[in-house]
């Protein structure tokens, strides 16, 4: 059974970055909300807390982290988990999420998001580590598709069939990255309205949209750019299909001025508002 989840519809957010905090706090911006990465935070300097403190007080904050490592056969770490409850409570985070994959095994970290095998086998691995985390946090935990670069050749279900399983499994709930889904897709050969099509709307809580690097036979999900036309378009139809959730421009690397990312929130409306009009159109 799917869980149907009553997710706060938090609007148009972005990821908070350090070159923008004076600006943020100065300018109070017309932002719906503000996702941090985990990690950078929950060993942080007072100073820094203080200052998510204060950033509370206006806008939601969401935790997206990237060394959960759900995927490997190494134990969870309860400190870690500990250090995310921590901050999820002060926070009043509304959910956290972290990406289906694994980042290391035997206790060494590749500080990179890898590929899990689509297996029943894999799959059994996963719910207990998942439903230990959910009962730790004591809240909502979704998982983001990651974005790669390679498939397993013993895989016996396609990426989104084995996230839908996982939800049915644990009740936990999916953040659809939707720049991903197009870049696996084109890596893979994968229809991308194909894969939006197979996954559950009762189970998504969160988009990501994001830039990527195309190096001609293959894309790398960078985090450096402004989102392209087709991550556009399958943001619409995702839309169309799916409907509105919290939504996230992700910028990561040669981060651009603050009024940059706000354009492309911006965008990102029109986008949403054209999607719905032409939903209205068909209907």
């Amino acid at each position: 059974m799917m869980a149907q989840h009553n997710h706060p519809q938090l609007g148009f957010g972005l990821g908070l970055r350090h070159p923008h905090y004076d600006e943020i706090m100065r300018d109070k911006p017309a932002v719906g909300w503000f996702e941090i990465i985990s990690e950078n935070y929950i060993t942080a300097h007072q100073g820094y807390l203080d200052y998510l403190a204060d950033l509370r007080k206006d806008y939601p904050i969401i935790m997206h982290g990237v060394s959960l490592s759900i995927g490997s056969t190494d134990p969870l770490n309860d400190v870690y988990l500990s250090k995310l409850k921590t901050l999820a409570d002060v926070l009043e985070a509304p959910w956290l999420s972290d990406h289906l994959c694994y980042t290391g095994v035997q206790g060494k970290n590749t500080h990179d998001l890898l590929p899990i095998p689509y297996t029943e086998e894999a799959l059994k691995h996963l719910i207990p580590r998942v439903e230990y985390v959910q009962e730790h946090i004591n809240r909502p935990f979704i998982f983001e598709n990651a974005s790669s670069y390679l498939e397993f050749d013993g895989a016996t279900m396609s990426e989104p069939e084995f996230l839908t399983e996982l939800c049915k499994r644990t009740g936990c709930g999916i953040l659809l990255d939707v720049n991903n889904v197009y870049v696996s897709s084109f890596n893979h050969g994968w229809d991308a309205q194909a894969y939006i099509d197979a996954i559950p709307a009762e189970a998504i809580m969160q988009y990501h949209l994001a830039g990527y690097t195309h190096k001609g036979t293959h894309i790398i999900d960078t985090h450096n750019d402004y989102v392209t036309d087709p991550v556009w378009d399958l943001f619409a139809y995702t839309i169309q299909t799916k409907g509105l959730r919290s939504t996230m421009i992700e910028w990561d690397d040669d981060i651009p001025e603050f009024s940059v990312l706000l354009a492309e929130l911006d965008k990102a409306r029109r986008v949403v508002d054209n999607a719905l009009v032409q939903q209205r159109k068909v209907a």
